[in-house]
């Protein structure tokens, strides 16, 4: 890129201009990248109360309630003398997940994805890396586990009741398995104090969704209120999570969310609690980079309170609801589940059909916007052109480093005559600098006067100092986009490039040796552009900048630096062409100044 002084008023106003462009980049960078804000989900249904019930609803496995160890015997717990069921764990194999339950809770002690994507995103070093780019075999991380208790909390989808008449969230139930061809079901019963306390959950036949039903029945003979408390956690291993920072990497940090009504109240580590969670819920969970854990209400968007917790090796949130249960009734609360990969395909409300269906609801049963998870921000409309050109060249190469790289080409080709004209305005640079120098040096003591003379001297020629600058600014946009692309997109998680370099496109290259290359591309890009200012200025323009651009993405995904040494590498072959043709123009019209279109659109000897 090529600059030169436009005013007159200062010495140093090219500097000023060449600190201003870097500071503006880093500025919209690290808003976009970081503090831009997460668009509202639009969530729909109307608000949706507690379900009272018979006794014992149709269809549900009757189990006989058993009291948790430690609970007195009698009226409130069952039998006299009766024995507390066995503590247990239950395995749920699933081609998608495989999940385990534990009666202590009833709730989950794992969630492990299955599959070569579902897997926590790798760190390595620099040895590592050099090490694997070599042919040395290095493990792979561990699969992803959506669903890791966090010590001393409620197991994930535990549930307790707050209130006259608590029942603990490790309350101890008796399990009963029901394998069927739909998918299968688990059902627990467990009892204590006036509450006994019966958990389904069924499964379609496929999929990364399950169903959710609680039913809270009152054995008193007195009508029982309090809160019901829905609890999800995650345990994180900071091995695998690292904040986001400028200089540091994109990061890829969890945490607990919760939409209420038109408002995502997130919270991770370091970050103050919101103020207030109180209102019509959508869905609460734990919410990752390329991994969503997430519940929600089946029959739309649920009154209640969210609370949230996120410290480094922990995420929780609870989600609390009004509990009011008259004396011998039933008070049902359906959700819905989903643990897997924020694949938008997934996540939309259609593949729903099939939870809909094993769970016996109707087809208009609510489905929140969790495909809106997938967060491009402000620049979702580019992002999503960017990766539908990525997905078409994918399904033609197989591969999304050449779909990267057929992107950057398109990209080049759509910006062609803006290029070219941007190249005929600096080549027309070229012409004047002659001019240029002499005017430096007769008046090297007066800066002003030497500015002005410059200006004028564009003007005569109609020549555009900035028409270098053009492409690089409209290039800048594309270069956000694809980064947040990348930083989002579950297709392009864990992707290689070429065999065991560049194993995943959306982290960076351990070897740097794909920015490093950006780096001396962007140096020759530099060197081969006319320099239009003084030697200290023009140093800086074709060494300080591009370090600190290589410096700046050393951390970050390697799809980026794919894409941007692509593209100086275009643009050096742009550039080469483009000078043999204005030679051969000048060979045709005798040895003497070739014509040159001007910035203005005009031609001139």
């Amino acid at each position: 890129m090529t600059n030169d002084p436009l005013s007159p008023q200062s010495n140093d106003s090219q500097k000023r201009l060449l600190l201003a462009l870097a500071l503006s980049f880093a500025a919209t960078a690290a808003y976009t990248f970081f503090f831009a804000p997460t668009p509202s989900t639009d969530v729909a249904g109307a608000d949706a109360g507690v379900e009272l019930a018979a006794t014992q609803d149709a269809g549900t496995p009757a189990v006989a309630a058993v009291p948790p160890p430690g609970t007195p015997t009698g009226d409130a717990a069952g039998a006299p003398g009766e024995p507390p069921p066995p503590a247990r764990t239950v395995d749920v194999a699933r081609p998608e997940v495989k999940y385990a339950f534990s009666s202590e809770g009833a709730g989950l002690t794992s969630a492990v994805l299955q599959g070569v994507k579902m897997r926590e995103q790798q760190s390595l070093s620099v040895k590592e890396g050099f090490a694997q780019l070599f042919g040395k075999e290095i493990p792979p991380p561990p699969q992803m586990n959506v669903a890791n208790p966090v010590a001393g909390q409620p197991l994930p989808l535990a549930v307790s009741i707050e209130g006259g008449a608590p029942l603990a969230a490790n309350t101890r139930y008796a399990v009963q398995e029901n394998p069927t061809d739909n998918g299968g079901s688990l059902v627990f019963t467990g009892r204590q104090g006036p509450w006994e306390i019966t958990k389904t959950v069924l499964w379609p036949r496929e999929g990364f969704e399950f169903a959710y039903t609680l039913q809270v029945r009152n054995t008193s003979a007195q009508a029982q209120s309090g809160e019901l408390k829905l609890h999800y956690s995650r345990a994180i291993d900071p091995e695998f999570e690292h904040a986001p920072s400028f200089f540091g990497g994109v990061g890829n940090l969890s945490r607990s969310a919760c939409w209420v009504g038109d408002e995502l109240h997130k919270l991770s580590p370091g970050d103050s609690p919101p103020d207030e969670t109180r209102g019509q819920i959508s869905y609460f969970g734990i919410d990752q980079q390329y991994f969503l854990s997430a519940l929600y209400p089946l029959d739309g968007p649920l009154a209640g309170n969210c609370t949230l917790v996120a410290s480094p090796t922990a995420r929780e949130v609870s989600a609390a609801f009004p509990l009011n249960v008259a004396s011998g009734q039933t008070a049902t609360f359906r959700f819905g589940g989903y643990l897997g990969p924020k694949d938008p395909d997934l996540l939309l409300p259609a593949p729903g059909q099939a939870l809909r269906t094993v769970a016996g609801l109707s087809a208009t049963t609510y489905h929140p916007r969790l495909e809106d998870t997938v967060d491009f921000g402000i620049w979702a409309v580019v992002c999503k052109l960017l990766l539908a050109i990525m997905r078409f060249f994918y399904g033609l190469v197989g591969n999304w480093g050449f779909a990267i790289i057929l992107l950057t080409v398109v990209v080049k080709m759509a910006l062609l005559p803006l290029t070219y004209r941007s190249m005929v305005s600096m080549e027309a640079v070229k012409v004047l600098q002659p001019k240029m120098e002499e005017i430096r040096k007769k008046f090297a003591e007066d800066k002003e006067r030497q500015n002005l003379e410059i200006m004028k001297l564009y003007q005569e020629a109609k020549v555009n100092p900035l028409g270098g600058c053009l492409p690089l600014l409209i290039q800048m946009p594309v270069w956000i986009a694809l980064f947040t692309a990348l930083r989002n997109s579950f297709e392009i998680y864990g992707e290689p490039f070429i065999g065991p370099i560049w194993r995943d496109l959306t982290y960076k290259d351990p070897t740097y040796l794909l920015p490093l290359a950006l780096g001396v591309s962007m140096i020759i890009t530099q060197k081969m552009q006319p320099q239009m200012m003084d030697a200290a200025q023009a140093k800086m323009m074709t060494w300080v900048m591009p370090i600190i651009f290589t410096f700046t993405l050393l951390q970050y995904p390697a799809g980026l630096s794919l894409y941007i040494f692509t593209n100086n590498v275009l643009s050096i072959g742009q550039q080469y062409g483009l000078r043999k043709w204005l030679d051969r123009k000048k060979d045709q019209s005798g040895g003497g100044t070739p014509a040159v279109v001007t910035a203005g659109g005009g031609k001139r000897k």
